[in-house]
C-alpha cells in the first residue's frame, strides 16, 4: 500500500459537470448527485444494517456495507440519468468513531466494524476513569498548566474517556482478539475508521489514509500537534504502526479503480459526518453554530483557528483542514435522538414519522410522562454539589478540589454513563400514545437546551447563526420547542441531508467545480426560520421532572451486564 500523491485532476474529470456526495450515517446510507447550482439531481439511500451479537455490542458487517456503498453510488447516478464518466469527483462523509482492523498483506478484516455506539469497553472505560494513572495525569497536568499556562496541559487536566472514543474500544480489541494483537506486533495490521476502509476498498488497496476531521474524532489524536497521540497509544498499548497517514479534508486521495464503476472517479474529500454537515451549512465563520439531529444530537460551534479547551460537556475536534487553513469546532452531543424515534416506529407507536408533530400537539402536555433517551448510554447534565465537581476550565477550582475545599453550591455536571437505561417514567392509566410521543420529542428539546446553555457558558467567541439539519430537524414540534427553550432563531435548510452536501462541497472545491466558500454560501437555501413563540419558563416544571427522571435512570445496569 502507498499513500496517494496529490496531483491534478484528469482532463476528463475536469470536463464532467456533476459531483457525488456519499454519507454513511448510523441509520441511513445516502448518495446525492449535485450539479453546479448544488441542486440534487439523483438520490439513492439504504438502511445501514447493524448487528447486535451480545448485549451492548453494536457492529457492522464490512462486506455488506461495502456492497451498499457501491450500490447507492450506481443507483444515484442512474437516477440522475447520467453516466459515470459525467461525475467529476466523489466526496465521502462517514459516521465517526466506527472502526475496523484488517490484515495488511491480504486485506481481510479481523472482525466486523465496531460501532461508535458499542458498549463492550464500558468496564474498561470505567476502570481507566477511576484509576490512579488518570488521577496522576490530572494532578501533573494541572501543575504544569499553573506553571506554563499552556492549553495543552489544561486539556490533559480534564482528560476522561468514554465508550464513544475509539481508544479503549481498540484497546479492547487488541486485548481480546489474539489475531489482531499478533498482526499488530508483526506490523501487519491496519486500523481505520469507515472512511479509511472505503478509500482502501475503492482504490483496491492502493491508498491507505484518513483525514484530520475523522482522525480528531477518535480520541487518540493530538489536536495541538495535529498527529496521532504517542502518549495515549503507549498508555493503551496500541502500536503507532497501525494508524493511517492523515491528509487534508479536501484533497486528491486517488481514484476509484476503473473496474468498480467502469471509469476512474477521483476521490477528493474524506470528512467526518458532523464536520461535513457544518461545511454543508456554510458555517465558515467563528461563532457559527450547527445543530444536527440525526441518530444523535450534535451541537457544533466554529471556533476558528483556536482550539477549544474541553470543559463541562464540550470537547474540541478538527472541523476541516484545507491547505494552510485549519478550522476547529467545539462540540457537545447526545447519542440518541433519531434512534429513539426509529425505535418508537418499530413498536407501532405511530405509522409515519411525519405524524409525530401532530400527535405531540394533540395533547396540551405529556401529562407528567418523561422519557430518558439512553439506548447507548447517557451523556447529560445533572445537578451535583460543587465539592464533587472538577471544573476543567478553571484550574484554581481544580486545585481547591484536590485540597478537599468544599462548597455548598449545586451546579450541573456532565455525566457519561454507559450503564444508564432508557425509560418512560410517570406513566398513568390515562397515558396515551400521544403522551408517549410528546415525552420522547420533549426529551430531545430538553437535551438541546442543556447543550446550548453549556455552549453559551463556555464559548469565548460570540455566537452567530444557528442552523439545524438531520432527519429530526424536519419535526416542527422539536424545532419550535427548541427555539422557545433557547430563545433564539433557528434556520432550517431546504435539504436537511447536510453531510452529503458538505462532502460534495469539499470535493467540488478540490476539483475547482466551485471556486470558493463565498460561492458556496450563495448555493445554500433556507426553507424556514423557527422563532421563539413561548417563554422558556413555561417549560421549567416539565424540564425539572425530566432531569429527575434522568437521575433515576443512571447506573441502572450492572457492569457485568456488558
Amino acid at each position: 500500500m502507498s499513500r496517494c500523491k496529490e496531483g491534478r485532476v484528469s482532463a476528463a474529470a475536469a470536463a464532467a459537470t456533476y459531483v457525488v456526495g456519499v454519507d454513511v450515517g448510523s441509520i441511513m446510507l445516502r448518495c446525492h448527485v449535485y450539479d453546479k447550482t448544488a441542486q440534487v439531481r439523483g438520490v439513492s439511500s439504504k438502511t445501514v444494517e447493524t448487528l447486535h451479537p451480545h448485549l451492548g455490542w453494536v457492529e457492522l458487517d464490512p462486506e455488506v456495507l461495502w456492497t451498499q456503498v457501491t450500490d447507492v453510488i450506481k443507483e444515484a447516478v442512474q437516477a440522475a440519468g447520467l453516466q459515470m464518466n459525467q461525475i467529476a469527483g466523489l466526496g465521502i462523509s462517514t459516521q465517526r468513531g466506527t472502526f475496523i482492523t484488517w490484515n495488511k498483506k491480504t486485506g481481510k478484516p479481523f472482525h466486523n466494524f465496531i460501532s461508535w455506539k458499542d458498549q463492550r469497553a464500558a468496564e474498561l472505560v470505567n476502570s481507566w476513569n477511576r484509576g490512579v494513572i488518570l488521577k496522576a495525569i490530572h494532578v501533573i497536568s494541572t501543575i504544569l498548566y499553573f506553571l506554563t499556562r499552556s492549553d495543552r496541559y489544561l486539556t490533559a487536566s480534564s482528560l476522561t474517556f468514554t465508550t464513544q472514543h475509539v481508544s479503549l474500544r481498540l484497546s479492547w480489541i487488541l486485548q481480546n482478539i489474539t489475531e489482531v494483537q499478533q498482526a499488530a506486533n508483526e506490523n501487519n495490521c491496519c486500523f481505520g475508521t469507515i472512511d479509511t476502509w472505503l478509500l482502501y476498498k475503492l482504490t483496491k488497496g492502493s491508498v491507505y489514509a484518513t483525514d484530520y476531521s475523522n482522525a480528531s474524532s477518535t480520541g487518540i489524536f493530538e489536536p495541538f500537534q495535529m498527529c496521532w497521540s504517542s502518549v495515549l497509544s503507549k498508555l493503551f498499548s496500541i502500536p503507532m504502526s497501525i494508524y493511517p497517514p492523515v491528509e487534508d479534508t479536501s484533497h486528491s486521495f486517488g481514484s476509484v479503480d476503473a473496474e468498480i464503476f467502469g471509469v476512474p472517479i477521483p476521490i477528493v474529500a474524506l470528512v467526518a459526518d458532523q464536520q461535513a454537515a457544518m461545511f454543508g451549512q456554510c458555517c465558515f465563520h467563528a461563532g457559527d453554530v450547527k445543530l444536527t439531529m440525526g441518530t444523535g444530537i450534535f451541537w457544533d460551534v466554529n471556533t476558528g483557528n483556536r482550539l477549544h479547551t474541553p470543559g463541562a460537556g464540550l470537547y474540541p475536534v478538527v472541523g476541516w483542514k484545507i491547505g494552510k487553513e485549519v478550522v476547529f469546532l467545539a462540540e457537545g452531543n447526545e447519542s440518541d435522538a433519531g434512534s429513539t424515534i426509529k425505535w418508537a416506529k418499530e413498536l407501532d407507536l405511530f405509522t409515519s414519522v411525519d405524524e409525530t408533530s401532530r400527535m405531540a400537539r394533540n395533547v396540551i402536555d405529556s401529562e407528567g410522562v418523561c422519557f430518558v433517551p439512553s439506548f447507548s448510554g447517557l451523556q447529560v447534565l445533572v445537578p451535583c454539589p460543587s465539592r464533587w465537581y472538577l471544573r476543567a476550565s478553571v484550574v484554581s477550582e481544580h486545585l481547591k478540589t484536590l485540597m478537599n475545599i468544599s462548597s455548598k453550591k449545586t451546579r450541573e455536571v456532565p455525566v457519561n454513563d454507559p450503564y444508564a437505561c432508557a425509560s418512560f417514567m410517570g406513566l398513568k392509566p390515562s397515558t396515551t400514545r400521544n403522551h408517549l410521543i410528546r415525552a420522547m420529542l420533549e426529551s430531545i428539546a430538553f437535551r438541546n437546551k442543556q447543550l446550548y446553555d453549556t455552549i453559551v457558558k463556555q464559548m469565548r467567541v460570540p455566537l452567530r447563526n444557528i442552523r439545524a439539519d438531520g432527519g429530526v430537524s424536519n419535526n416542527s414540534f422539536v424545532m419550535q420547542m427548541t427555539s422557545d427553550l433557547i430563545n433564539k432563531k433557528i434556520d432550517k435548510p431546504v435539504n436537511t441531508d447536510m453531510s452529503c452536501l458538505g462532502a460534495a462541497f469539499l470535493a467540488g472545491l478540490a476539483l475547482g467545480f466551485w471556486t470558493d466558500k463565498e460561492q458556496l454560501k450563495k448555493l445554500r437555501r433556507t426553507e424556514i426560520v423557527f422563532e421563539p413563540q413561548r417563554d422558556a419558563g413555561e417549560y421549567k416544571l416539565a424540564m425539572d421532572n425530566w432531569i429527575k427522571a434522568v437521575q433515576r435512570s443512571l447506573n441502572w445496569y450492572s457492569q457485568t451486564s456488558y
